[in-house]
């Protein structure tokens, strides 16, 4: 790679190429649906945590941020952040480029005053950026998945230590 690769948050101008991302990232255009039902729910979307990677002008890595809820037992809902999808054209995977968007993620979401992420992910990837199996703190997926890939990190310290429950995902979720 001999580009500057460029971090910057996503926009309307980057929709089509985003899905077309995701559709060759993994072979599929569940994912790429998905980013598309985020972006129109209002209640979830964050245009901040939506962010995309350039090189050239030309879309080459995606990640989105959305706000998820976790229910304790008592009922009480708190408020966190679930990465989903992160994507990176095949041809220029493992360069670095989804570990850089995770980083400008994790950064942004602090700066906005979110606490915590969750993410459903690959085991030995995500623990390289401080993520934790989440039953840590006593969270839990709301459908049936290996403990090690279920994961959270505080963006604040101790922001999960009196928070455990189960995730509640945005409905459009239930699509992939």
């Amino acid at each position: 790679m001999t580009e500057k690769i460029i971090y910057r948050q996503e926009t309307q101008n980057d929709f089509s190429e985003v899905f077309e991302l995701n559709n060759k990232a993994f072979g599929q255009d569940n994912e790429a649906k998905l980013v598309n039902a985020l972006r129109k729910n209002l209640n979830v979307f964050i245009p901040e945590l939506s962010i995309v990677a350039t090189e050239k002008n030309k879309i080459i890595g995606h990640i989105l941020l959305t706000k998820i809820t976790i229910k304790d037992n008592n009922g009480n809902l708190n408020e966190s952040l679930g990465l989903a999808p992160m994507a990176v054209l095949p041809e220029f995977q493992r360069n670095g480029i989804g570990g850089q968007l995770i980083k400008y993620a994790l950064d942004t979401a602090k700066k906005l005053g979110y606490q915590s992420v969750i993410v459903l992910g690959h085991e030995h990837y995500y623990p390289k950026f401080g993520f934790e199996p989440a039953e840590k703190w006593n969270i839990k997926a709301p459908f049936d998945v290996p403990s090690n890939v279920f994961m959270a990190i505080e963006l604040e310290k101790d922001s999960l230590k009196n928070i455990s429950g189960t995730v509640i995902y945005p409905k459009e979720f239930e699509s992939v």
